[in-house]
């Protein structure tokens, strides 16, 4: 009797899904793929096909919403039951409102593109096909399977496929064997073969692949590779070809981004090295955060009601940071020919501002008080820490983006009295930082003592003659990278020549170390803030903010000094939108000032000078150590090369550096703990 029940459902559930699939006519005998009656249900995605991909209407079909409400519905059962008030996950509404569906047709980057052309035109060729590799995989890989050299922004925006951008195939087809070995764009991708989560274990339901097949030729397989972070490694660490002012090319290969490595060396990728106790309990994936498990089971395709719910299932989010891009894109749909509704893209920005706020950086301020850091000025310290949260570098990826640090104190009537990272009126530049534009850019600080200095978190590239650029091509060298590091990131890891930290974040105490310990991926700031800011008053309120900003003026407007077409109409977007940053970690505090300076206990100090050392020989500093007192040195591998005592509250000593050049840990040990700083050796 149960036999017989079962084959029942079996049977009503493939006369069912007959039924529905066939009232949407999707197919003609005039063609034998979706017709133009498809393409306008689905909002324009392409259904077309070339060489070796099909655009996302081909997926669309049975992966966007489904009419009769089984598919793509959050606790679906089985045997299904319609559930039209379920919460309605297909990846293809998801995805298309993303900065990935998108990537041809986002205006900052065709500008960008135009303008690097611009700037050396006999590279056109070059700079395009590199560039469309992964802002347009569909029309450049097939391009070149069809033995075209080169693939270029004119066949690119005459190309349906693509101008699909990062769809379905450019992830599900790349190849299992083969993903996350070459980086830059060079991707490689299986013929008519459909990679997956599903159909692994014994346990799983199988694999029903005749629609797939008979809709779009490909045959769904399983593929681990689909929830790794390799897979988005071909993309997300860009290696270019540097090139001197005339154009010539230099023979360097620069670092653009490495999004990729920098999860690597992080205690989320479990190929960290000197990684912290509690590593087993971080490991996560690109998709972790970026596509979103959940366990409720989801039936994953439309038109076959008797399909069995899977799970886990991933969001298909694909939120990122660009706020600023998303809104441009939402706010000019028509001009810029996107396929998504202003509704989709306010779904993505709701996704990625909870990103940005959630899972990038703590804020906290971990004290206030009166301390005489600086030799001979009193001043009123406040110390802030922020702490990394995401999988690599923050921010990271292209590198326009920053984050900075507002430090706002206002007095009981709500006047200023000391305010750096203060935004220009527009609300998009920073006031004495943007001024100089790319001609400068800000330190990192430890120590920040003036309203003038401003934490800003970033990446400066700088072209052979040492200068800044915003131009890639001219890219040689790192004149600051003092980004955030993940939790994990060691400098003695084997990707660290492409995830440096540069500058004078590499002699901050307090920049990814916390006394002995090393992969803290936080940083702290002290803000010493000297006594004549306060006056006479001493009830004041602290606001401190963290702002993130992906196309800050600083580093867009020398671009608008060339023209072309794509230039022009990004400035017309930009200059309408504006360039204003999104708050993404706040923290605020109550200070009460007592002004007898002469109660307040010395703070331990130590310094060494100078840093870094160019003959091995450098000084250690000291002042406000109690009891015994003994200073080690350690190398970058962590043994120990020097040691020995100091004596007296304060003094100094010379120290001798090894022979070999690199970075050195001094911990100085006392009776109130233990004071590291770093130091090198040229």
């Amino acid at each position: 009797m149960k036999k017989s029940w079962i084959l029942s459902v079996i049977i009503l559930s493939v006369l069912l899904s007959a039924w529905i699939a066939t009232p949407r006519h999707y197919h003609s005998e005039s063609n034998p793929y979706h017709s133009r009656v498809f393409v306008s249900a689905y909002g324009g995605l392409p259904d077309t096909l070339n060489s070796m991909f099909t655009g996302s209407g081909k997926c669309a079909g049975c992966h966007a919403t489904d009419p009769n409400d089984y598919a793509s519905i959050v606790g679906q059962t089985f045997p299904a039951l319609p559930m039209p008030d379920g919460h309605d996950v297909n990846p293809t509404d998801m995805w298309r409102s993303s900065i990935m569906a998108n990537s041809a047709k986002d205006p900052f980057w065709r500008a960008k593109v135009t303008h690097e052309v611009a700037v050396n035109p006999s590279h056109q060729a070059e700079l395009e096909d590199k560039c469309t590799s992964c802002h347009a995989p569909l029309g450049h890989f097939a391009a070149h399977n069809d033995g075209y050299d080169h693939y270029s922004l004119e066949m690119l925006v005459q190309d349906s496929l693509a101008l699909d951008g990062v769809s379905c195939v450019a992830c599900h087809q790349q190849s299992l064997d083969s993903s996350g070995v070459s980086f830059s764009g060079n991707m490689h991708f299986d013929s008519a073969i459909i990679y997956g989560p599903y159909g692994l274990g014994k346990d799983e339901p199988p694999l029903y692949d005749l629609p797939m097949l008979t809709y779009s030729n490909y045959l769904p397989m399983y593929g681990a590779h689909i929830e790794e972070s390799k897979i988005c490694a071909d993309c997300h660490s860009l290696i270019v070809n540097s090139v001197d002012l005339e154009g010539n090319y230099t023979g360097i290969e620069y670092v653009e981004q490495a999004t990729y490595h920098e999860w690597i060396n992080s205690v989320f990728s479990g190929q960290g090295v000197d990684l912290p106790e509690d590593a087993d309990e971080f490991e996560a994936t690109c998709q972790s955060c970026h596509m979103p498990r959940i366990e409720d089971p989801v039936i994953i395709s439309s038109g076959y009601a008797f399909l069995e719910p899977r799970t886990p299932y991933g969001l298909h989010q694909l939120a990122g940071a660009n706020t600023a891009m998303l809104e441009i894109m939402r706010d000019n749909l028509e001009e810029l020919g996107l396929t998504a509704s202003v509704e989709q893209f306010d779904s993505t920005l709701k996704w990625t501002q909870e990103l940005l706020t959630d899972n990038t950086i703590d804020l906290e301020i971990l004290s206030t008080s009166w301390n005489d850091i600086i030799p001979g000025e009193d001043a009123y310290e406040v110390v802030i820490k922020l702490r990394n949260k995401a999988g690599h570098k923050f921010p990271s990826g292209y590198p326009s983006r920053r984050a900075f640090v507002e430090f706002l104190i206002t007095d009981a009537q709500g006047q200023t009295v000391f305010h750096s990272g203060k935004l220009d009126p527009s609300g998009s530049s920073i006031l004495n930082a943007d001024e100089v534009g790319l001609s400068g850019y800000e330190p990192h600080y430890d120590i920040i003592n003036s309203e003038e200095q401003v934490q800003i978190y970033e990446v400066v590239d700088g072209d052979v003659t040492g200068n800044p650029t915003n131009i890639q091509e001219r890219a040689a060298i790192k004149l600051k990278d003092n980004r955030l590091v993940p939790y994990g990131f060691s400098m003695n890891h084997s990707v660290y020549d492409t995830t440096s930290i540069v500058g004078e974040a590499i002699y901050d105490p307090n920049f990814n170390i916390n006394g002995s310990m090393t992969g803290t991926g936080s940083d702290n700031v002290i803000y010493s803030i000297p006594t004549e800011y306060f006056g006479s008053e001493s009830n004041f309120n602290l606001m401190v903010n963290v702002w993130y900003q992906s196309m800050p003026p600083r580093w867009v407007d020398s671009m608008f000094d060339y023209d072309t077409p794509e230039i022009e109409l990004f400035q017309s977007l930009y200059d309408e939108h504006g360039a204003a940053p999104i708050l993404i970690a706040s923290d605020s505090a109550d200070l009460f000032l007592v002004n007898a300076l002469e109660n307040v206990d010395v703070k331990p100090v130590a310094t060494i000078f100078p840093n870094p050392s160019f003959n091995g020989f450098t000084t250690l500093n000291w002042s406000g150590l109690q009891g015994q007192k003994i200073y080690e040195i350690f190398n970058s591998s962590g043994s120990r090369v020097d040691a020995g005592s100091l004596v007296g509250n304060s003094g100094s000593v010379e120290l001798e550096l090894p022979l070999a050049s690199g970075m050195y840990l001094v911990k100085i040990h006392h009776a109130d703990g233990v004071i590291t700083r770093r130091v090198a050796r040229k």
